[in-house]
């Protein structure tokens, strides 16, 4: 359990909610026949959520981010990290009924996909939750509440962004809107998050800068090849820092947010351990096999599994639904050959070595020389003489004997 749900469980307590979790049995849980109906259990999700709106989750955080804004003198960073939309799907009223299963798309899946998947895959699709979301009726219940709980991030972000520009904070604070990942909801049969077809990694980012240098780029898109990583280097960039390449492996976009070209990375990664999955136990391998891998270059899109599985790959141009796997046949070797290099090419960056930047390595060079250790020296010849001028000269004392 999080660290925040903890805080929120306190916080409900103390606003009168009964129970040794009142987040489980308030904040996500309904009323049926009297009873809690809890919304782990997809059949509820259609119920509203038996708390007061101002009292849950994101509510709250947007409150705790305005009086952290308020309270903060000179420079500040705040990460609101929001936990809905996320399971349990449930959420309050007025926001669980203002979207129906006439709203839910159809699911973006094939039959094709389900005929020799590769090994991976099949075991994902055979999931719980992959089972469950190819259910129909699970779906009509379950996307309209995750539309719900979407819709009071949507408000409570506005609320928000309201207070900045009441304030006048908006003149002189950068917004990023991301999230972390997709979710499947159904889409090539699975749920949750496991794989990495688009609904999982396509995930959006939204940059507002109010310096003037970023107008130029104000309200265009851009698409670049962005990893989530990169926001960390763009805030330093952003801060007026230094971006330390040997810590942070992200690049900044500050050179996009500023109308320049800058020379950018031809592939993105993404990567996951599966080892503590059951998954994992099903297709029987070692936790050091059980990690998963994708290179994506603007068009093929290939999914790495260790443990001598074959690989899958996807042609997002011919095939943007990304259905049909051409690592099943034999005409696409150059493809995945290329992208293995990209691959092997990600697994030699500088960030493996994260303890010393470029200027403190050149600065060590030879300090161990002046420090008194001289090794691999034939006869001394091979160094400045004021390096070994402590090793030289008459002796000041003889203990050994004749």
């Amino acid at each position: 359990m999080t660290r925040t749900v903890v805080l929120i469980m306190s916080i409900l307590k103390s606003r009168g909610y009964d129970g040794e979790n009142p987040w489980a049995d308030y904040a996500n849980a309904g009323i049926s026949d009297k009873q809690i109906a809890s919304g782990w259990m997809f059949r509820n999700a259609d119920k509203a959520a038996n708390i007061k709106e101002e009292d849950s989750e994101t509510p709250w955080l947007t409150q705790k981010t305005i009086e952290f804004v308020d309270q903060a003198e000179g420079p500040w960073m705040a990460h609101v990290s929001y936990i809905k939309p996320h399971w349990p799907y449930i959420v309050p009223a007025p926001y669980h009924n203002m979207f129906g299963a006439n709203h839910v798309p159809g699911a973006l899946r094939h039959e094709i996909e389900r005929q020799d998947p590769h090994p991976v895959y099949g075991a994902y699709m055979g999931n719980k939750i992959a089972s469950a979301f190819q259910r129909e009726e699970v779906r009509e219940k379950v996307i309209p509440a995750y539309m719900g709980l979407i819709k009071q991030c949507d408000d409570q972000l506005g609320r928000l962004l309201d207070h900045l520009e009441n304030t006048g904070r908006m003149a002189d604070t950068m917004i990023v809107l991301t999230s972390d990942h997709g979710d499947y909801l159904g889409d090539h049969w699975l749920g949750e998050k496991d794989l990495f077809h688009e609904a999982s990694v396509k995930v959006p980012l939204i940059i507002y800068d109010p310096r003037s240098e970023a107008s130029s780029t104000r309200g265009t898109t851009c698409d670049a090849l962005v990893e989530s990583i990169d926001l960390a280097a763009t805030f330093v960039e952003a801060a007026g820092g230094s971006v330390p390449e040997h810590i942070l492996e992200g690049k900044s976009l500050m050179p996009w947010l500023w109308g320049q070209n800058p020379s950018w990375r031809d592939y993105v990664i993404s990567e996951f351990d599966y080892s503590p999955t059951p998954q994992a136990a099903k297709l029987g391998l070692e936790p050091r096999d059980a990690r998963l891998f994708m290179v994506f270059d603007g068009r093929y899109k290939m999914m790495h599994a260790e443990g001598g599985m074959r690989p899958m790959l996807f042609d997002l141009h011919e095939d943007p639904e990304e259905f049909h796997d051409l690592a099943k046949g034999s005409d696409h070797q150059l493809i995945i050959d290329k992208l293995y290099k990209d691959l092997h090419h990600w697994g030699l960056r500088l960030s493996q070595r994260v303890t010393k930047s470029e200027d403190e390595i050149i600065a060590m060079r030879g300090r161990s020389l002046r420090r008194g250790i001289l090794p691999f020296l034939v006869d001394g010849t091979e160094v400045p003489d004021e390096l070994t001028e402590k090793y030289v000269g008459p002796i000041r004392q003889n203990f050994i004997k004749d």
